[in-house]
């Protein structure tokens, strides 16, 4: 069994890096993710490339990217010879756990508050012990999945009753084995129900300030929707603390990797976006938080700022725990720059993209693709216009260089990079109704940009693991 550490991945929803102090908020205090923040190594461009809730977690699961799996939407089933990050741990001796929000599956749709079951087997890619759930924004005694074909009712508040659940896993893990846990709350997603309990909207002040990008018609009609976002985000922040408590408790802390990020961000009316808006080339929408703490690894507070996309986390991860990289991964292993080592391979730009005008099925009109670097973001939107950045003069990009003289040369070295990352996909940049037929009538993945696919429910080819 390899001697890498434990594994304690907490995925929240729709947490903005800006959101939390760690990256400049200051209307809430979050003393146990300060505390990890302060003990971990911060990375400052982990950029969510799809900000969609399933195109990200097809990205970390495989390592592929959206369109080689084909999760272009939500509510998409994952193909079962997809090989998964789970299939790689718990083959090489992990202990391995989803707790919380999958959304790797079509769930109920297009069933309306139907079930959310995600069966046992392949569709769980791997990850054995399961309290899961595909999607429901039932906060207050919602439910997940067990392994057999049954729904357990929490009791509380989510990010109470997936604490109890993660540590119920860790608890049954013997000291001479490893885990690799997922821990994914629906904490701060946009709900039709109830939010967050009373007491966290306490510790709020009265009046909510929003970054100057917002346009000041929209700051009164936000403020509800900005109390709730922060008050979920103080749910998560006392859930980390349990979390990293019994860590400590138990002795376990030592030699446990423990990272906290977010799927996507939201632009809560920054750029004019209302407050649930995602799928935008902007910072709300694509840079998210990212903290890991593994003593005599990562630790100190340190900050560091080599381009990251979900597709990297699969491989740096397997190169931290010195395991073999399955062949079909797109990403890279950044454990070197994570690390911090002199003349680490790091990326000149990453590839962003959103493909449809619909979180849940194919909508044309807010099709785009763009690179970001670590000075600029630049998009071309389908419909024609482009939008140009300089993140370091400009952070709250308010001013689109796209198409003035000062910035062609800029502009045209983003395009070249824009070019050559979609001919690596095979991306033609088409409208997304076009891409209707790589779906049956399942809501399984049977065409992707490189050509029709064979049975979606055909086993992995595991001679591609090692």
């Amino acid at each position: 069994m390899s001697q890498g550490p434990n594994i304690l991945f907490i995925l929240a929803d729709q947490v903005r890096a800006s959101s939390l102090p760690t990256w400049g908020e200051t209307q809430i205090e979050t003393p146990h993710l300060q505390r990890l923040a302060g003990e971990s190594v911060i990375l400052d461009n982990m950029i969510a490339t799809a900000p969609v809730c399933t195109p990200y977690r097809a990205m970390l699961t495989t390592g592929r990217h959206p369109q080689t799996t084909g999760h272009i939407m939500n509510f998409i089933n994952t193909r079962h010879d997809e090989i998964g990050l789970g299939d790689v741990f718990a083959r090489n001796g992990w202990r391995t756990s989803w707790v919380g929000k999958w959304h790797l599956h079509r769930g109920s749709f297009p069933e309306i508050d139907g079930g959310d079951y995600v069966p046992e087997g392949r569709d769980r890619l791997g990850f054995e012990h399961w309290r899961g759930y595909n999607f429901h924004t039932d906060y207050f005694g919602g439910t997940v999945n067990t392994e057999d074909w049954h729904k357990e009712h929490w009791q509380g508040y989510e990010t109470d009753a997936l604490a109890r659940y993660a540590i119920e896993f860790m608890e049954g893990v013997g000291d001479d084995e490893r885990f690799c846990l997922f821990v994914s709350p629906h904490q701060a997603h946009y709900t039709p129900y109830r939010y967050a309990p009373e007491q966290y909207y306490q510790r709020l002040p009265e009046e909510l300030t929003l970054p100057a990008n917002t346009p000041p018609e929209m700051v009164e009609g936000l403020q509800q929707s900005l109390r709730d976002y922060l008050a979920m985000i103080l749910t998560l922040d006392d859930m980390v603390g349990e979390l990293l408590a019994w860590l400590e408790r138990s002795g376990r802390a030592q030699d446990t990797l423990v990272i906290f990020t977010a799927d996507h961000g939201t632009q809560m009316g920054s750029q004019g976006g209302h407050a649930w808006e995602k799928k935008q080339p902007w910072e709300e929408s694509i840079r998210v938080p990212w903290m890991m703490r593994w003593p005599g690894v990562f630790e100190g507070g340190i900050r560091r700022d080599p381009l990251t996309a979900p597709v990297d986390i699969f491989p740096t991860l397997c190169g931290l725990c010195n395991l073999p990289l399955p062949r079909t991964v797109e990403g890279y292993n950044l454990a070197d720059a994570w690390r911090g080592l002199p003349g680490a391979f790091e990326q000149e730009a990453l590839l962003t993209m959103n493909f449809s005008a619909s979180h849940d099925w194919l909508l044309d009109g807010h099709d785009w693709r763009g690179v970001r670097t670590k000075t600029h973001s630049f998009a071309r939107r389908l419909a024609g216009d482009d939008e140009l950045y300089d993140l370091a003069a400009d952070p709250l990009q308010m001013n689109n260089l796209a198409g003035s003289a000062a910035a062609a040369d800029v502009q045209a070295e983003l395009e070249t990079q824009l070019e050559a990352l979609l001919a690596l996909r095979n991306d033609s940049f088409r409208p997304c109704q076009e891409y209707s037929d790589w779906f049956d009538n399942q809501r399984r993945v049977v065409r992707n940009m490189f050509g029709p696919l064979g049975d979606p429910e055909d086993q992995p080819d595991w001679s591609l693991l090692w």
